[in-house]
């Protein structure tokens, strides 16, 4: 027999060969790879991908890449998760909450007229109620046409009584979530304080100036007109809604005391602005969403100096 000898990596023998390392555990040894990167993984480095195994940092990278799902008028999917129409419940309670503790009577909670559904006006509703132009409870003159501009903003958070708070936050509940869900959080945001906006300024311009309103049933008349637009702009059934609108409108014809300038400006706000983010053309969606929202705030200021200028001219 002949033996053969010779050094590892002469012409004899040839070149030896070196069992892989994981890239990032030297010490391990594997014949895995990445599928994306090609280094060499251990077992527990792999990740689970559409195609065999990546490593952490390919993971990482592609989901810095992939474009974050998006609803079908743009906005962003966390809107399903309703937390904007929470926040928004949450904010309109806690008013309630504070317009109690300053009144610090149970006239707060409930009182006369609508068999309780308004209560008492509270020091709070008395400053961020709107109010065009009135000597106010403590004897100073006030309102949105000496320059108390929040109001428009403040009212729509702002309720007289427990069951004039229920009434609204279940409305907003109801609609808030199906609206948030296909809007996104943004959007809906924007429509809801809009469609508030519109329907304090149209109590502003159309209702005497001494004559103090307040309460989300502007923007959630707002959110009716909206959830109609939206769902024909989807191809679904709107014959549940019809019914429930019209019921609302009746009772904002027939039942004193409430505000039918701010619901009908609230409806007729809530439409444009739906329209305006249910039928942006997809290429220009979000810049024409913009747009079209910021010029239904100009005609709404517009709208706001007219009438201050009437009443203080």
């Amino acid at each position: 027999m002949t033996e053969r000898s010779g050094q590892a990596g002469d012409a004899t023998e040839g070149p030896v060969p070196t069992t892989p390392v994981c890239y990032r555990h030297p010490d391990r040894e594997t014949w895995l790879r990445c599928a994306r990167c090609d280094r060499p993984i251990c077992p527990e480095c792999m990740r689970d991908a559409a195609v065999g195994h990546q490593c952490p940092e390919c993971v990482a990278e592609g989901r810095r890449t992939v474009r974050p799902a998006r609803t079908a008028f743009g906005g962003g999917a966390a809107g399903r998760e309703g937390y904007v129409t929470k926040a928004l419940i949450g904010l309109n309670v806690l008013m309630m909450v504070f317009s109690v503790i300053s009144a610090r009577s149970g006239n707060a909670l409930a009182g006369g007229g609508l068999g309780g559904l308004m209560g008492g006006s509270t020091p709070l509703t008395d400053w961020g109620g709107v109010i065009g132009l009135a000597i106010l409870p403590d004897g100073s003159l006030g309102g949105v046409a000496d320059g108390q501009w929040y109001r428009l903003v403040t009212a729509m958070f702002l309720h007289f009584g427990v069951l004039h708070l229920l009434l609204n936050m279940w409305a907003l509940w109801v609609l808030g979530r199906t609206l948030e869900a296909v809007l996104g959080p943004l959007r809906f945001l924007a429509l809801y304080l809009l469609a508030g906006l519109g329907g304090n300024v149209a109590a502003y311009v159309f209702t005497a100036p001494n004559r103090s309103t307040a309460g989300a049933s502007t923007a959630i008349f707002g959110l009716f007109a909206a959830i109609f637009v939206i769902m024909r702009r989807m191809g679904r059934d709107t014959s549940a809604i019809v019914p429930i609108l019209v019921i609302n409108l009746i009772f904002t014809f027939t039942v004193p005391s409430i505000s039918v300038a701010g619901h009908l400006g609230g409806l007729v706000v809530g439409a444009v602005t739906a329209l305006v983010l249910a039928y942006a053309p997809r290429s220009r969606r979000t810049a024409f969403q913009v747009a079209g929202g910021a010029l239904v705030l100009v005609a709404l200021i517009g709208m706001t100096l007219v009438r201050t200028a009437a009443l203080t001219g």
